[in-house]
């Protein structure tokens, strides 16, 4: 007979949450003022995203956030973290804000704690306005400026009522998918302006910072979002240690090299000259860009196995972030992404909670003292409702019980992890997947738009209620 599993506690005061982005749930995309973002346009263009599937309705939480909001106090969560339309709050991204996009989120931080859930409120989750797109994007220097003004309109509506703020939410995808390889919006292919955009979103993040601060309680924490990779070379060969060193200046340094340490790598510097000289880096701008944080969120789903290239290999294999014949990786194209071994999610993505853990204390080194947040980590299965209309999601269990296990693991060994947000709360519009990828806890029919809790949402509200991991693994 096996012996009995010991369950597994987590600090009392840890916050059980998930996570959704305004472009993927809201819908309601020509309401209240609301103007076309980047994503709007990215998804009618023929071509861009599967099946053409546009988030125009998406899961229609624009009109259904009430019910939404009171599932997630059903399934015992205590926190959720959403973000803000940009195009809905400031339609050109320029000038005053319209208060009518302000008050749905008004009205949905006050759904929130009515129902004792914390709200935690990302600024930009990919969804540019389509104006400053026009006017050049990230590449440009002023949309940071307009970020900052941005990010001032919104702390002022709501920093009364939300304590947890995050700036940006994966800068490398905006950088790298959005300018570099062109998978996500706006779809451009330019390797200089991606790292153009990479620094322009740094400087966006510290002005932002610096301008909630002037304008919001001093209680309040502001953080970003990071989707660092855990990146490993193939072997302990030189060349691949170094191809190893080079993805993880260009996934993580360029990062949070200004933003931690008030520099960047000169290791990056050196390997992207041939592209790009750096002269839009201003004197100043490593200055505002490593403003004090409050907290860290690191987002995690597969880690990256490199080497260099050798023989005819050329140019990224399998880096997981969409087929294109353009590299988001510039300046690497010599090294060579490799699929880790193991269990896959319908992503194709390597199952590994241990890069959750390898990532939270490698940012406990890099950040001392700073707490961290997992602000998101989840997977996406073929989910189906079964003839009684119950939806069952065992893999979804076991992939959560093994990454929170991880979590765990690096409190135990000293991370300051103070939360946990699924990705994501329900099924929703996965970017250029369109909607054949459920990340979700909660099933969405895409045709009626009823949500049911998968099995995998009420387990992991009984973890959330209970702050227990239990030992003893149930798919009911």
């Amino acid at each position: 007979m096996p012996e009995p599993v010991t369950p597994v506690t987590f600090p009392p005061a840890f916050l059980w949450g998930a996570a959704t982005s305004a472009y993927q749930i809201e819908g309601a995309v020509r309401e209240d003022g609301r103007t076309p973002s980047i994503w709007d346009t990215f998804s009618h263009t023929p071509g861009r995203t599967a099946g053409g599937e546009t988030g125009d309705i998406a899961v229609d939480h624009y009109h259904r956030f009430r019910d939404d909001v009171a599932l997630m106090a059903e399934l015992g969560l205590t926190a959720y973290r959403f973000s803000v339309s940009w195009s809905r709050v400031q339609p050109t991204g320029r000038g005053p804000a319209v208060q009518r996009g302000l008050d749905f989120y008004r009205r949905l931080v006050d759904e929130l704690l009515a129902h004792g859930i914390k709200p935690a409120l990302t600024l930009y989750h990919w969804d540019l306005p389509q104006e400053l797109e026009d006017a050049g994007g990230w590449p440009q220097r002023d949309t940071a400026l307009r970020f900052a003004e941005y990010a001032q309109l919104v702390g002022e509506a709501l920093g009364d009522r939300v304590e947890q703020w995050i700036t940006l939410n994966e800068p490398w995808c905006s950088a790298f998918l959005g300018y570099g390889s062109g998978v996500h919006a706006p779809g451009r292919t330019d390797p200089a302006a991606s790292l153009r955009a990479a620094h322009h979103l740094n400087l966006a993040h510290g002005l932002a910072a610096s301008a909630l601060r002037s304008v919001m309680p001093a209680r309040n924490e502001i953080a970003i979002s990071l989707n660092s990779s855990v990146v490993r070379p193939l072997s302990q060969d030189p060349a691949d240690l170094a191809a190893a060193r080079r993805i993880d200046d260009l996934a993580n340094g360029v990062f949070h090299g200004p933003m931690l340490h008030g520099a960047y790598p000169a290791s990056l510097l050196e390997a992207t000259a041939s592209i790009t000289d750096w002269s839009y880096v201003l004197d100043g701008d490593t200055r505002t860009i490593n403003v004090p944080l409050d907290a860290l969120g690191l987002n995690y789903y597969t880690p990256a196995l490199v080497s260099a290239a050798s023989g005819e290999a050329k140019g990224p294999r399998a880096d997981g972030h969409g087929v294109s014949e353009h590299s988001p990786w510039p300046g690497a194209d010599d090294v060579v992404f490799h699929q880790t071994p193991g269990e896959r999610t319908e992503m194709g993505w390597t199952i590994d909670p241990t890069g959750l853990y390898d990532l939270l204390l490698r940012y406990s080194r890099e950040a001392p003292g700073l707490p961290l947040y997992v602000t998101e980590n989840g997977a996406a299965y073929d989910d189906k409702p079964d003839p009684d209309g119950r939806v069952h999601d065992p893999e979804r269990i076991a992939y959560l019980r093994g990454h929170l296990s991880e979590v765990r693991r690096a409190i135990a060994d000293g991370a300051d992890v103070r939360g946990y947000y699924l990705w994501s709360l329900m099924d929703n519009f996965e970017w250029a997947y369109g909607y054949g990828k459920r990340f979700g806890a909660v099933y969405v029919d895409y045709a009626t738009l009823e949500r049911t809790p998968k099995s995998s949402a009420r387990w992991y509200g009984e973890v959330a209620r209970t702050g227990t991991l239990p030992g003893v693994e149930s798919a009911a």
